[in-house]
């Protein structure tokens, strides 16, 4: 049997991994190791699946021994399999780091006691949508991931994380309410949900029927990416969680919803119908995206912003429709997931360190703790697109795709790319010389926990008579604690490293990296591959 017909595993491994974490619901440590070593699991699997899929191509796997188009298929191809390595190893990585948070904390109650439950859940979520081969089991999988993501946005019951997850919620559920009219009438339409049939299928319909169709999809994709005029509710809700939820939040949420939205425009509608549309919301997600980041003073929050404007770059790409817009586009969203969680994590040691994650009450970090100065100028750099970083090259593929295409569209998002990549360098070089580099004196009212650790007060005092600080509360979203400095946990700190590592790493393989993004957008252009995996050789795209 290939083993890229255990692929339905990723999905698998995780549900049952959270129902052995519930059972030890009063097992703290247990449930920890239980977790992880799912995840690690999990992670094994996937890449070996990868590596089978890499040389031999798209592979589906049909549940239940119902034959497509009727019963339930999981496809992996190039695409879907990398997504899948890439989010288990993020998501692996958040959870060693909370592991570590909660460690530190002595949390062995309460609200802590479903994290890791509902955590697997959220993960099994995400691989079922990047596996679904099917349009209502994509659904399903986005439900899975409204569900859980509830449950940890409001974990502690603060008020702002209660009023947070209602917006999310509320959101989401007319986003879900948008797919499934969506869906109704695309099996009212054409008798499948099934994305193989329904990429022969569609094409015989009325072209208005198809816009119609196309445009349900749009939106509601568009609200689970965040694009502009969509991402509204992203800068409230993400920066009120605790710091690990924040981090695969930012990380994997929005990209399973551009990942919907690659999937259906490359299988379903390969037509150019809305491409000019979709530059425009490229380039308003850009630009208003890293402008609404210059404004903030929350680090949170303005990389909740940065995370929005960021979106762009993959719409952009996936609206060329080139082979080389669509590589850009896959290795940028691999890029993105690890960068864009490395520092939310790295957010969340400042918070540790320094008592707040504002920019005005921060400073002096850069000699308080080196370590956590390297780990968050390193993916700074990356994100805001620096030579020779990952970044930097995803951006350069995507402009090059754009000056390929040739339109004054095109060129438009060229010139807004560059922009949005200056100013997010400006962004991250603000937080850089504020929290890092200026003095702690400097600072607008320093948080006791920042005054405690500096060496010498502003007046030339030692500080050590104000050691009565803090640590963060991951549950709660408070500060516990007394009579100590706090002490980054290990594993918050190693599980950082090895996420920014992997960033690193990706730079030093971008040519393979790229080299296999290629080869994975021209099979979903091509669409044969993909439907021959799930109806059978010989049933090619029309």
């Amino acid at each position: 049997m290939n083993v890229a017909s255990f692929a339905p595993l990723a999905v698998a491994l995780p549900f049952l991994g959270a129902a052995i974490a519930f059972v030890l619901i009063r097992h703290p440590r247990a449930q920890r190791r239980v977790s992880l070593g799912t995840l690690s699991l999990t992670l094994t699997l996937e890449v070996w699946v990868l590596a089978v899929v890499w040389n031999s191509g798209p592979v589906a796997v049909q549940l239940g021994g119902w034959a497509p188009p009727f019963g339930i298929v999981m496809v992996a191809d190039q695409f879907s399999s990398l997504l899948l390595v890439v989010s288990s190893a993020v998501s692996l990585a958040v959870l060693a780091y909370a592991s570590g948070q909660g460690a530190a904390d002595g949390e062995e109650s309460g609200p802590v006691s479903v994290f890791h439950p509902t955590y697997l859940i959220l993960v099994a979520g995400v691989s079922n949508a990047f596996l679904a081969g099917d349009l209502f089991n994509l659904y399903v999988g986005f439900e899975i991931l409204l569900t859980a993501s509830y449950v940890l946005m409001t974990l502690g019951g603060t008020g702002s994380r209660i009023r947070a997850g209602i917006t999310y919620v509320v959101v989401s559920v007319v986003s879900s309410l948008l797919f499934l009219i969506a869906i109704a009438m695309i099996y009212g339409a054409t008798g499948t949900v099934n994305l193989a049939d329904l990429a022969i299928k569609l094409g015989a319909l009325d072209p208005g029927t198809q816009q119609l169709l196309h445009v349900l999809l749009l939106v509601a994709f568009g609200i689970k990416a965040a694009v502009f005029p969509l991402s509204f509710w992203l800068p409230d809700s993400y920066p009120t969680a605790p710091a690990p939820v924040t981090a695969v939040f930012a990380g994997l949420l929005t990209k399973v919803g551009v990942y919907a939205i690659i999937r259906t425009e490359t299988l379903l509608f390969p037509t150019d119908d809305f491409n000019d549309v979709l530059l425009w919301v490229a380039l308003l997600t850009m630009l208003v995206g890293i402008l609404g980041a210059l404004a903030q003073t929350d680090i949170k929050r303005m990389l909740s912003f940065t995370l929005v404007s960021h979106i762009g770059y993959m719409i952009f790409g996936v609206a060329l429709s080139s082979v080389l817009g669509l590589a850009a586009t896959i290795f940028y969203v691999i890029h993105h997931i690890t960068i864009q969680t490395s520092l939310f994590m790295v957010t969340g040691l400042i918070e540790r360190r320094g008592g707040t994650s504002a920019i005005t009450r921060l400073g002096g970090l850069a000699k308080l703790s080196p370590i956590l100065a390297v780990l968050y100028f390193i993916p700074a750099m990356n994100l805001a697109g620096i030579p020779p970083f990952s970044g930097f090259l995803g951006k350069l593929g995507l402009l090059q795709a754009g000056v390929a295409n040739g339109s004054p569209l095109a060129y438009a998002l060229v010139v807004g790319g560059v922009v949005a990549s200056l100013l997010t360098l400006l962004v991250m070089a603000r937080v850089w010389n504020r929290v890092f580099w200026r003095s702690t004196a400097d600072a607008e009212n320093p948080d006791p926990v920042l005054l405690a650790s500096a060496p010498v007060a502003a007046g030339g005092r030692s500080m050590s008579a104000l050691r009565t600080s803090k640590h963060v509360n991951a549950t709660e979203g408070r500060f516990a604690g007394e009579n100590e400095i706090p002490i980054l946990p290990k594993m918050m700190v190693y599980s950082t490293m090895g996420l920014v590592a992997l960033g690193l790493a990706m730079s030093v393989f971008a040519g393979p990296l790229f080299e296999f993004s290629q080869q994975a957008a021209e099979g979903m252009l091509a669409r044969t591959p993909y439907i021959e995996a799930v109806l059978g050789s010989g049933v090619g795209a029309p």
